[in-house]
Order: C-alpha cells, then sequence, then structure tokens
C-alpha cells in the first residue's frame, strides 16, 4: 500500500507510538486470575539466585528452569500477538491513501489505537501487568552471558544430575569462552561416569541457528563441495533474516520506559517527544543488525554479515554450475554496493555465461532483499534527520549505507573528523592518548593531608593520580573490619570463587547493605557511616583534581575483598583482574573499545581507595589498547586513592594475588544524575528514619517510630547490585 509521501514520517512514528501508548493502557489493568499468568522471568531468576546461595539446590533449579522457559513463552506470546494483531485499524489506515489530507491525522490515531487495544488484549490473555513490566539492563546482561546456566552447572552437580549439569555448563561456555573455571569444571564432567559427550549440547541453539548455517558453510566451502555450500549459504541467509525480523520484533512489543525530560534543555512538545520515542524504537530496530551479526562469546559484531553471506552464496552458485540462481544473488548484492567493480564485472561475467546481457537482464533480485533494504534505507533517513535536526543520538550498524542517505551537514562533520585523525596520524600521535571526557587533571587538592603521588606524566597517560594520605590507618582499620564482620553476618557473597580467576575467592560489600547490617546491630553503624562518607570524600577530591565542569554523581560504591586460595598458587598465570575498560568493551586486537552494553556506558571517573598492604601481589596496572604492554603501576597502601577517567584511555587490570586477602573501596562516578546511586539515597533515608523516630520516641515518651516515607529496595534493585559487582569489580 502506497502512503502520501507528505505523511510518511508522521505515519511511521504514529507506528511506533502505538507501543508507548500500549504501555500506558495496560499496566492499569489488573487480572482476576493472574496466577495462571506468566510471571516475571527477573523475579522468578532471582528467587533461584537466592535459593542457589541458600543452597537449597533443587529449589533454585526448578526456579532457574522455570525463568528461562517464561522468558522462552514470553517471547513466542510477543511474536504471536505481533502476528495477530498486524492488520488490527487497517481500514482506518486505508482511510490515509483516500481521504487526501481530509483528517488523515485522526485516521491515523484511529489506528494506533486499535492496534494498541489489539496488543494489550492479546497481551493480556497470557502474561500479568507485571510480567510485562520492562526488565533491568542488569536482567538482560544476565540473560544475554547466559549466567543462569552457570547457577544451573553447580545446582545439578550437587543434585547428582551430571548430564543436565555438563549440558548448562557448555551452553554457559558458548558464550563465555575466555572462562577458565568453566572450562575446568567441562573436563571435570567429561571425566565423570555416565556422561558422554552428547551431553554437551547448547540448549540456546536454537536462537543461534545462523551461526551453526553459517559454520557449516564455510566448511564445506573449504571441501570445495560447492552443491551443498550453495545449499547452506542459502538456508544461513534465509535464517539471517528471520533472527533480524524476530529480534525487531520484540524490540517493538517489549515494554519500553517512556521518554525522560533530563533538565532545561530537554524536549517538552508533544510532536518532539513523539518523534523522540520513534527514533528510539527504529534506532533499536536497526541494533538488530548487529545482535545478530555478534557471535556468541564475542564481543563486536561480525561486518557486513548478511551482504558477506551474500557474495559466498553466489560464488558458491556459479561454481556449482547454478548461473541464474548466482545472477540473482549478485543483483542481491548489489543492492548493497551498486558500484562495485568487483561485483559488476562478476555479473558481467555471469552473463557471458549464460549466452549475453538478455537473459540475466531479466533476472530480479531476491524480494526479500529488495524489501531489507527498502526498509532499512527508509528508517536511516529518518534517524539521520532526527540527527540533524532533533539532536538524537545514532549509531549506523552498517557500512553499506550510501553517503547521500546522511544529510550534507552531518557528512561535513564526519569529514572534519575524519581529517583530524589523520593529521594525528600523521604526526604519530597514539589515539589513545585523546581522551573526550572533558577532564582535565592537574587541579588543586583542598583536603589536609592529602598529597599528590603520582601524576599523568610518573602515570605515563592521561587523567590518571595518585593521592596518598587519604584515610588514616585508624580508619582503614574501621572498614577492614567493616568487612570482616559483613562477611561473617552473610552478605550475599560467602567468600566464593572470584568470577574472574579459580585462584581466589571473592567478599563484597555495598553501602545500602552496610547501613541495613548496622541497624540490625550486625555490624558497627558507625563504620557503616563511614564507608557512606568515603565516597563523598573520594567524590570531592577528583571533582576538584580532575576540574571537572560538570556536577559529578556516585553511581556505584563497592567495599571488594580478594584472598587468595591457599595451596592453589602454584604455576598461577592469571591476573587477579583481566585488563579491561570501565565504560566500553574493550577489543585487544582492532584497539577498539565499543561503547554499547552491557558496559557500563554512563561511567565517567573511576577510583579505587586501598585499605591494606599485607598480601603479596594485587598491584594495580594500566595498559596501552593492546592489554599488552604495562604504562604504568600502583601499588596498595592504606589510605591511597588512584582516580582515572573511566574511557578508552584507561585500560587497567590487576595483577594475582598470591596470599593474604586485599581489600578496596571501589567506586564510579558520572556526570548524570539519572544514573546516580540510588542505593546510597537508600541508605540515607534509613538513617534518616531511625534519627526521626529516636527523637520522637524521646519527646513522646517512647511512642513508636513512623514508618519511613521511602520504602526499602526492591529485590530487583538489591539484585542488581548484586549483578553490577559481580560482573565488574575493579
Amino acid at each position: 500500500m502506497a502512503l502520501p509521501s507528505a505523511h510518511f514520517t508522521v505515519y511511521v512514528a504514529l507506528q511506533l507510538v502505538i507501543f508507548a501508548l500500549f504501555n500506558v493502557i495496560h499496566f492499569g489493568a489488573g487480572s482476576s486470575n493472574s496466577l495462571s499468568l506468566l510471571q516475571p522471568y527477573d523475579f522468578l531468576y532471582y528467587s533461584g539466585v537466592r535459593a542457589y546461595f541458600g543452597e537449597e539446590w533443587a529449589k533454585s533449579a526448578d526456579l532457574l528452569e522455570k525463568s528461562l522457559q517464561t522468558r522462552d513463552t514470553l517471547f513466542k506470546v510477543r511474536r504471536q500477538c505481533h502476528d495477530e494483531c498486524e492488520t488490527a485499524g487497517r481500514n482506518a489506515l486505508n482511510k490515509l491513501d483516500v481521504e487526501d489530507g481530509h483528517n488523515w491525522d485522526l485516521w491515523a490515531l484511529d489506528w494506533v489505537q486499535q492496534k494498541a487495544e489489539c496488543l494489550k488484549f492479546c497481551l493480556g490473555k497470557s502474561a500479568s501487568s507485571v510480567g510485562l513490566l520492562p526488565v533491568s539492563t542488569d536482567i538482560e546482561y544476565e540473560f544475554a552471558y547466559r549466567n543462569p546456566y552457570n547457577f544451573l552447572q553447580v545446582t545439578y552437580y550437587k543434585l547428582d544430575k551430571l548430564q543436565k549439569a555438563a549440558s548448562a555448563a557448555h551452553t554457559y561456555f558458548v558464550a563465555n569462552p575466555n572462562h577458565l573455571e568453566m572450562r575446568n569444571n567441562m573436563e571435570k564432567y567429561r571425566r565423570m561416569d555416565g556422561v558422554t559427550q552428547e551431553d554437551f549440547q547448547d540448549r540456546e541453539v536454537e536462537h543461534e541457528r545462523h551461526w551453526v548455517l553459517y559454520d557449516a558453510a564455510l566448511h564445506l566451502e573449504a571441501a570445495s563441495d560447492w552443491g551443498r555450500a550453495a545449499e547452506k549459504w542459502k538456508e544461513c541467509v534465509k535464517e539471517t533474516l528471520r533472527q533480524t525480523e524476530e529480534c525487531r520484533v520484540q524490540c517493538v512489543t517489549a515494554s519500553q520506559h517512556l521518554p525522560e525530560d533530563r533538565g532545561e534543555d530537554s524536549i517538552h512538545g508533544a510532536h518532539e517527544k513523539a518523534a523522540a520515542l520513534s527514533l528510539s524504537h527504529l534506532s533499536r530496530q536497526q541494533s538488530c543488525v548487529t545482535q545478530v551479526a555478534t557471535r556468541p562469546g564475542r564481543i563486536s559484531a561480525q561486518e557486513d554479515f548478511l551482504p558477506t553471506q551474500l557474495e559466498h552464496l553466489h560464488i558458491a552458485q556459479f561454481k556449482a554450475g547454478d548461473i541464474s540462481a548466482a545472477v540473482q544473488t549478485l543483483r542481491s548484492l548489489l543492492l548493497f554496493y551498486p558500484t562495485d567493480k568487483d561485483n559488476l564485472d562478476n555479473l558481467q561475467l555471469y552473463s557471458e555465461t549464460l549466452g549475453g546481457d538478455k537473459e540475466s537482464a531479466s533476472t530480479q533480485p531476491s524480494q526479500e532483499i529488495v524489501s531489507y533494504v527498502r526498509r532499512s534505507l527508509q528508517e536511516k533517513k529518518l534517524l539521520y534527520f532526527g540527527m540533524e535536526n532533533l539532536d538524537f543520538t545514532f549509531t549506523d550498524p552498517d557500512l553499506w549505507t550510501p553517503e547521500d542517505v546522511v544529510p550534507e551537514s552531518l557528512r561535513e562533520s564526519w569529514r572534519a573528523e575524519k581529517e583530524q585523525m589523520i593529521e594525528r596520524m600523521n604526526k604519530e600521535e597514539p589515539l589513545e592518548d585523546v581522551d573526550d571526557s572533558g577532564f582535565y587533571a592537574g587541579g588543586a587538592v583542598d583536603r589536609e593531608g592529602v598529597t599528590v603521588t603520582m601524576n599523568d606524566q610518573a602515570l605515563n597517560g592521561t587523567n590518571r593520580v595518585v593521592l596518598d594520605g587519604v584515610m588514616t590507618q585508624k580508619e582503614c582499620d574501621r572498614i577492614l573490619h567493616l568487612a570482616s564482620a559483613a562477611a561473617s553476618a552473610g552478605d550475599g557473597y560467602r567468600g566464593r570463587r572470584s568470577p574472574h580467576t579459580p585462584h581466589e575467592t571473592f567478599e563484597g560489600l555495598t553501602v545500602l547493605r552496610a547501613a541495613k547490617l548496622g541497624q540490625e546491630g550486625l555490624v558497627n553503624e558507625t563504620d557503616a557511616k563511614l564507608l557512606h562518607e568515603l565516597g563523598e570524600r573520594v567524590r570531592t577530591l577528583l571533582h576538584s583534581y580532575f576540574r571537572s565542569p560538570a556536577a559529578l554523581f556516585v553511581t556505584f560504591t563497592h567495599l571488594v575483598c580478594r584472598s587468595a586460595v591457599a595451596g592453589d598458587q602454584e604455576g598461577r598465570l592469571d591476573l587477579s583482574h583481566p585488563v579491561h575498560v570501565d565504560n566500553c568493551l574493550l577489543e585487544p586486537e582492532t584497539k577498539l573499545c565499543w561503547k554499547e552494553p552491557p558496559a557500563f556506558v554512563h561511567r565517567d571517573l573511576s577510583a579505587l581507595l586501598y585499605l591494606n598492604d599485607n598480601f603479596d601481589g594485587g598491584e594495580l596496572f594500566f595498559t596501552d589498547r593492546h592489554a599488552k604492554t604495562v604504562k604504568a603501576r600502583v601499588r596498595p597502601s592504606c589510605g591511597r586513592l588512584v582516580g582515572f577517567s573511566s574511557g578508552p584511555v584507561n585500560p587497567h587490570g590487576v595483577t594475582a594475588v598470591t596470599s593474604g586477602r586485599r581489600c578496596t573501596l571501589a567506586l564510579w562516578f558520572t556526570k548524570e544524575k539519572l544514573y546516580r546511586d540510588m542505593e546510597r539515597e537508600e541508605a540515607e533515608a534509613l538513617w534518616r528514619g531511625k534519627s526521626a523516630g529516636e527523637a520522637g520516641q524521646e519527646a513522646e515518651g517512647g511512642a513508636t517510630q513512623g514508618r519511613n516515607a521511602r520504602q526499602a529496595p526492591t529485590e530487583r534493585s538489591r539484585g542488581s547490585g548484586r549483578a553490577q559487582g559481580r560482573r565488574d569489580e575493579l
């Protein structure tokens, strides 16, 4: 159906506003038969994790399996409802073609409402309103990196279900191929009675079927089995398109938070907000290209994934003797790169092989590829318009995007950036020395007794500093005692193995957890308050030293202790924490750092406040982006603070702790108030509530303390804190 071009942009915006409207109208509705509906899979997951740490193995396995099953079922329900509601409101939509400007906006809104109502009703039949709420980015990370299977392999081992344990271990390892402990576990399972090679099954393979086909096609190609290779490549292209479409469906049917205002410069008009929501949805759908092209266990996507498959396919078809099919595939490939000389030469060769241009000229590209390219280009035009005129940020996932799709003003800006980069390269200026964080080291240090021990020059880098005297020995001793007391009380980690190495154990404590333990009388409350105050002390020092023009907010605080496992250090070659960057995903092979989830992209400044030095190893070190050359080392000591910008100019790691116990207060800061650490505010509210209650009891002769207006955090927020600490501590 052809839409009037004058209305097309608003048409797309209204189409996507459907899902905002769906979010608003759905979550106010209840359900009388909620027990029979799908429940939140994040709640099931966290319940399973709690059961795991409580060593309730059967309960944990059941809840973790239910979380996986519920998530899969929810995705299928979304797909089904998307298909069922495809034609909803079609009569109103058809009016857009015939009304010719008369009330077209009302007909479009009518269509939006009908489609939103259809989705609400359809999804509400299968899932509870709570089950349809958006999940946190931490939960998305946990499932994307298959962490439920990490817990499952242990629970099944404890339950003596070794085949299931082996399958869970293998499923986790596929997405985490550098996980040393899991590799060792799998070797142990292979040596156990009753476990065969067939038990090592990837339970998530259905979501990665295109990679199975891709590898099979390459294998057949290497064996010069061109006929079968062509069939596999054809299946691979079809499956890649299917997976991309499935990802897009999930993007638009999953519940999303509405855009939030972020201060005086935020947009306020209804049309601007509708455009922002539309662009956000389009950007997420475009990102499906990257998601589908990223192999499990890899950080970055394979470039030109779909065009690469088409290139392999036409060559295999030609060598298998199917010239007509090769022509069609090559014409499909030319939709991505219409002026590519090699492809045009190949088309000429194929035409001559067929006996002339007449037969080949009648061969058209695949209709699926035509639709794919046409839709993608229209979305890119809208997104680039948003970048140019609405201050929207978009990262194009494709290399093949034609230059004329990008507005001239953006092209000029990019050309200038490219020229500057070339100029820097010609001057042999290392790219990693360019820091765009907005911090400028060398500001004042206004706290008495604090001195600058190492600056940028001494640390051989940019925006790095070591300050001594930030804590007294007595304060260090108090926080060390707090860490030990919290570990004895049970802080959620229980001295378990480090997530980065099997040769160390790991304990962690957040400010909110310390505040709660203090109120329960399990730790000294003044020590818990000192832990909180240290975060503000560090923030003030670094805000001044790095001369931040913007406000700086604490985004996460974690007291972390790592202990060497006695008798397990001989021949050790690994690190306590591998080289990484705090706000992007470092790819040492290419020296690139991808600022995208699951990285904590909102982090701007990182800090380590050391508490002790009575251990061996555990030194912080900075490297270049290749993660090979060590540029500087810092030895921990009581009251020593290391601060540095969180971006790609500061890759860092920690050497192995080979004996003793290394305790550190790790802190991260952000310039965006939206990402401030809400747990710190929860802790402050707890302390204010207690003070108010005690004052009230004194004034009223022991009256009951009123309930604090600010509620304690949900299980989701507590779990979120643990998830962050578990995978990203310094």
